[in-house]
């Protein structure tokens, strides 16, 4: 059964929601059965690479609030990070544009290694302060989850995995997803947000049964003639 995850690096709710969900996975009794794909959504796309900025100050700016504002909006992320188990360290975050990132893990996910990819821009960008626009910084990531090195710097300027990325982008809009994470299951149910680990049981307790039933998901009744994502039609 399929489970697809819309997430950007940048969003704390979108790793709350990862660890959340693997928190239910891990203690599903047919998980080796359930195949994850991550797919790219990016926030703040035009967003400039600041890594100099004072993150709070940038944050308050960005939200239009005070920084006290900012302050608690920050320490009620932490709080939820805290519940899954991460110690988020908003302090030192770098304002960075996440694109180059979403690169990264399209390799990654050409290798079977986008979950293990995910969990470590995470902890950069949310928990080290790691600039994860930077270079060098995406090669050590990608190097310690055991991608190489020429393949990363490849996939940095790839035109090839850009279009993957204004894939993922397409397919959300097209499906109405507005905001991250959002995980469909079964291709038939969404859950939007990061939900605590009963939800997402809940929720794949529900759709194994169906999906054991031989219910696939989303079904195809009528088949014609049609133009696909790329402007091909037949």
């Amino acid at each position: 059964m399929k489970v697809d995850i819309w997430s950007d690096i940048r969003c704390p709710f979108c790793y709350v929601g990862k660890k959340n969900f693997e928190k239910a996975l891990e203690q599903f009794p047919d998980k080796e059965k359930i195949e994850v794909t991550w797919h790219s959504f990016q926030l703040d796309a035009d967003l400039k690479t600041q890594p100099e900025r004072n993150p709070l100050e940038y944050f308050a700016e960005a939200k239009r609030v005070s920084a006290e504002q900012a302050k608690e909006m920050h320490n009620h992320v932490s709080r939820a990070g805290k519940e899954a188990g991460i110690e988020f360290n908003f302090n030192h975050q770098k304002i960075a544009n996440s694109y180059r990132a979403h690169l990264l893990l399209q390799l990654a996910a050409t290798k079977n290694l986008a979950n293990e990819t995910e969990e470590a821009l995470f902890k950069a960008q949310l928990i080290d302060g790691k600039n994860i626009d930077d270079e060098a910084t995406l090669i050590e990531i990608g190097k310690s989850v055991s991608l190489n090195e020429d393949e990363i710097k490849e996939a940095l300027v790839s035109d090839d995995f850009g279009m993957e990325v204004t894939r993922d982008m397409m397919l959300a809009r097209q499906m109405g997803i507005s905001g991250v994470p959002f995980f469909v299951i079964n291709d038939k149910y969404g859950v939007s947000g990061a939900q605590p680990p009963a939800a997402f049981t809940e929720v794949l307790e529900n759709s194994w049964k169906e999906f054991s039933a031989g219910d696939k998901g989303l079904q195809i009744i009528y088949g014609g003639e049609s133009c696909d994502i790329d402007g091909n039609c037949d």
